[in-house]
């Protein structure tokens, strides 16, 4: 390998690094923006390596930013399966929302992996998808629930979890899909954040342990190496700063320019790609 091709290869793993991570919090669709950019620049990312590397690192930076949140409820869940303090229950109650919620798109994506990544993983596809996801966060961009941790429901809990699933298709939006089902059943800003991100956790470590095979396994790891590095420190600084910048655009009820952000970029990959 040359020197300018290492240069080329650096480059273009820096830069999807970077896409990814900035994408991944905000209800864009990060991995419909890496179809779209891949299609652009001819760009290919042999293996699932490159994936699995970003994706956990942007769980990293979530850990991060929602540390205080995981330790209390890791400690108060603990509490209240050893000693049944009522106080505790809220946060124990929680996170079985927390479960309850995740198992639909584990098992969807058992399923339909396969076909997903095969049939569903184009540009076209990602063109429609994103104009779903405009729509979706149109409807909700008004919406002020009432519902804080403490109040959320079984039932609450499934309906985010289907829409999580169907986040499995690139372009629509984990995040999105996960906001806008938390707002449509009632939460408040900081409950539906705080939920929709506490859940990408469970999603994305049993997605980095069932693929650690696929790692380990990669002939072209070695030659890799420094390039998927490069990508995983700028997927975790990149969802740092986005996520930190989402969080304050939710407050401010800013959901609109995402909207029309999708509507654009969806019909213009319809369009032209």
């Amino acid at each position: 390998m040359d020197t300018i091709t290492e240069i080329w290869l650096l480059i273009k793993y820096l830069f999807l690094g970077l896409v990814q991570g900035f994408t991944e919090p905000i209800p864009i669709s990060s991995s419909g923006h890496l179809v779209i950019l891949q299609k652009i620049f001819g760009i290919e990312i042999a293996g699932l390596s490159f994936e699995i590397l970003v994706n956990f690192g942007s769980l990293l930076a979530v850990l991060i930013i929602y540390r205080k949140d995981i330790f209390r409820l890791i400690q108060n869940g603990l509490r209240y399966m050893t000693t049944k303090d009522s106080d505790a229950i809220g946060d124990f109650q929680f996170i079985l929302y927390l479960v309850i919620a995740t198992i639909p798109t584990g098992i969807l994506g058992l399923l339909f992996e396969d076909y997903i990544e095969e049939e569903l993983s184009t540009v076209t596809v990602v063109g429609f998808t994103l104009l779903i996801t405009g729509i979706a966060l149109w409807i909700i961009r008004n919406l002020r629930g009432r519902k804080n941790d403490s109040e959320i429901t079984v039932k609450d809990a499934i309906i985010v979890g289907l829409a999580q699933s169907v986040a499995l298709i690139p372009g629509i939006s984990r995040s999105g899909a996960t906001i806008v089902a938390s707002m449509l059943v009632g939460m408040k800003i900081e409950t539906a954040l705080r939920f929709s991100f506490l859940l990408y956790i469970p999603v994305s470590l049993g997605i980095t342990v069932l693929s650690v095979g696929d790692i380990v396994g990669n002939d072209n790891l070695s030659g890799l190496a420094i390039p998927l590095i490069l990508a995983f420190a700028a997927s975790i600084l990149a969802t740092y700063y986005s996520l930190r910048w989402f969080m304050n655009i939710m407050k401010r009820g800013n959901l609109k320019y995402f909207t029309f952000y999708c509507l654009i970029v969806g019909i213009l990959v319809i369009l032209f790609l």
